[in-house]
């Protein structure tokens, strides 16, 4: 059974789910993949998970860096699983590149290389939003693309956390997610 509740966050509302164990789901109002894993069958119910998890909410959205984590089941392909990972490890904060989260990938798997068209594709299906920080992936050329939850939020994330960069652009056309 999944239990979920709403956050009313600076950003706009999102939707939390949980399981009896973990955090499968954060998601903004509208984004792309809106409830992508949630079940059908739901409850509305602040279970403690839930709980955990708006208290994390609550201390990021002060620009502060939370000192505990809620626990989080990531649902995807192995893939997605494997991106997510690396995304779990950006630093608060800091920024990487799909590129350089491809060639993380090519080194672990040993190959010469990997597409980092297909290491944004598995970025933008995340679907624990903010604790697994999808936000902290730029282009190699400091694009700001590729955010299901919408541009407008990544910049604010990425100001909230003093990881902006001047040269950061949103470029005019884009095949990212």
């Amino acid at each position: 059974m999944h239990y979920t509740s709403t956050y009313n966050s600076p950003v706009g509302e999102i939707l939390l789910a949980a399981d009896e164990t973990a955090v499968i789901g954060v998601w903004f109002k509208n984004e792309k993949y809106y409830a992508r894993c949630l079940s059908e069958q739901n409850e509305p119910k602040e279970t403690p998970v839930i709980k955990q998890l708006k208290g994390w909410l609550d201390v990021y959205f002060q620009g502060k860096q939370p000192d505990f984590e809620p626990p989080i089941q990531m649902i995807g392909t192995p893939f997605q699983i494997e991106v997510w990972n690396i995304l779990h490890t950006i630093p608060y904060g800091t920024t990487v590149t799909y590129n350089e989260i491809a060639k993380q990938i090519a080194k672990k798997r040993g190959l010469p290389r990997m597409s980092a068209q297909a290491v944004g594709t598995a970025v933008g299906k995340n679907n624990l939003n903010l604790i697994v920080p999808c936000h902290r992936v730029v282009g190699a050329n400091n694009s700001l693309a590729g955010y299901a939850g919408g541009i407008d939020k990544k910049i604010y994330f990425l100001k909230l956390e003093g990881a902006y960069k001047e040269e950061y652009f949103v470029p005019k056309f884009s095949t990212a997610p």
